[in-house]
Formats: C-alpha cells, sequence, structure tokens
C-alpha cells in the first residue's frame, strides 16, 4: 500500500522564530486531526532543522525533511549541506529537484542521480522533483520530457532502491502562479510516470512509489486532485506556510 503523504516545502520563508511556531502549531493541530495512514512532513529551512526536529519528536506523523543537500559526502563546498548533516540533525526526508533549484541554480540530471543515490545510502528518503514549462507542455512534449529526467535521474537505481524515493510531479507552469493542473491534468502525469516506472522496475514497485502532486495544491482543491487514483499526496509550497491550510489539506483525503 502506497504512502499518503503531505509534504510542506517552506522555501526561503519564516525567521527562526516563526518557523518554530509554525511546526509547533502543526504539531499540535495534527494529533488530533490528521486521518490515521497520512504522514506530513515539514521541509524546513536549513538552519531550522536542528529545533524543529526536537518539536517533532513528540509527533507520531510528522517528520522533519530537508529542501536539498550536495551530491558530495564532505569537502570545501562552502554553502552546501551534505547527507550526513541532513541526518544528524533527525531528519528523514530531503527534496531533491525542486523546479526552482533547476532553474536558479542550474542543478542537472546527472547532479540529481548522483544526490538521490547518495540519499539513498544515507538512510534518507529523497522526494524527487520532474514537472514542464508551460512551453513544453503547450508543445504536446511534457510526456516525453518528464520521462527523460526520471530516466536520467532514477533508472540506474536497483529496484530496492527506487521502491524508498518519493517522487514529486511540478507542473512548472503551475507554482506560484494561482494556475492549478485539472485533476485529470494531474491524474494524466502520475499516471504516465508510473507506467514509466513499471516499465524499467516492474509493476510491483511502481505500485509502492508515492508520487505526490506539486502544483499549488490548496485547501479548496485538494480533495479533487487527492481523489484521483495516482496521487497519493502533495508537495506544499504557500500552503504549508499556515498550519491550518496545510492540515485542511491532510484532511481532505
Amino acid at each position: 500500500m502506497r504512502r499518503k503523504i503531505i509534504a510542506g516545502n517552506w522555501k526561503m520563508n519564516k525567521t527562526l522564530s516563526e518557523g518554530l511556531a509554525l511546526a509547533s502549531e502543526v504539531v499540535n493541530i495534527a494529533q488530533d486531526e490528521v486521518p490515521s495512514g497520512v504522514s506530513l512532513v515539514l521541509c524546513t529551512p536549513a538552519i531550522h532543522l536542528s529545533q524543529v526536529a526536537a518539536i517533532l519528536k513528540s509527533a507520531d506523523r510528522v517528520f522533519l525533511g530537508a529542501q536539498n543537500m550536495s551530491e558530495h559526502e564532505s569537502g570545501a563546498y562552502t554553502g552546501d549541506i551534505s547527507a550526513d548533516m541532513i541526518k544528524s540533525v533527525g531528519a528523514g526526508y530531503v527534496i531533491l529537484g525542486h523546479s526552482e533549484r533547476r532553474e536558479y541554480h542550474h542543478e542537472t540530471n546527472a547532479q540529481l542521480a548522483a544526490r538521490v543515490k547518495l540519499a539513498l545510502n544515507k538512510g534518507l528518503t529523497p522526494i524527487f522533483c520532474c514537472g514542464e514549462s508551460l512551453a513544453t507542455r503547450e508543445a504536446g512534449e511534457h510526456v516525453g520530457f518528464v520521462n527523460n529526467q526520471l530516466r536520467e535521474s532514477l533508472y540506474e537505481l536497483s529496484a530496492e532502491e527506487m521502491s524508498k524515493v518519493v517522487i514529486a510531479y511540478e507542473p512548472i507552469w503551475a507554482i506560484g502562479t494561482g494556475v492549478t493542473a485539472s485533476s485529470d491534468q494531474a491524474q494524466e502525469m502520475h499516471q504516465s510516470i508510473r507506467a514509466s516506472l513499471a516499465g524499467q522496475f516492474g509493476e510491483q514497485v511502481a505500485g509502492q512509489v508515492s508520487i505526490l502532486y506539486g502544483g499549488s495544491m490548496k485547501p479548496d482543491n485538494a480533495a479533487e486532485l487527492l481523489a484521483q487514483p495516482d496521487v497519493d499526496g502533495g508537495l506544499i509550497g504557500g500552503a504549508s506556510l499556515k498550519a491550518r491550510d496545510f492540515i485542511q489539506i491532510a484532511k481532505s483525503y
């Protein structure tokens, strides 16, 4: 049975005190309101991780994630964060390949392949992001484009390793624009991703991988998106910065 995951990507938001307050509020509300079988993940700025980890120790279904990591284990890489550092503060997840990292920091599929492999080797769960621009979608090339991202970053993994990866599909044209893919568009792409996984790793592995929708999911559209058979959760941006909105999305199952 696939994991149901609602992951909050705080991006570059919240001071430390604000972040601790938000994490505390999420934990307090989640205890009474989040359905069993749904996991929440808070992906905070790096400087928040260790102190948010202390708050989450008392939470049953709220987990901690980082927003990025280096493909290098250690060394002279100023400003980068290693898998061991993330693991050492108690985080279990790490977002890799977010569209903003790909665009602004020119991260490549090859880099991401190395990061996914390293994260898995260190016992972290990668949330691997993939998705297309508006131009790519309008050209009718979105399925092939996303499949290529999967192939170049994930398809050197073993079947066992792949079963431990979480995928987040991001229609880049629907991030921060107020536009959301329709539930049919989301299902089409999630189904395509799962079919691609099945072709490479087999139906059993493809059926185990949670595929999250990462394009402006909000309380008012979450239920329709999450009702789709291949949508297993969400990677939430803006709505994760308000505890009540974030929890409301998790309650939409």
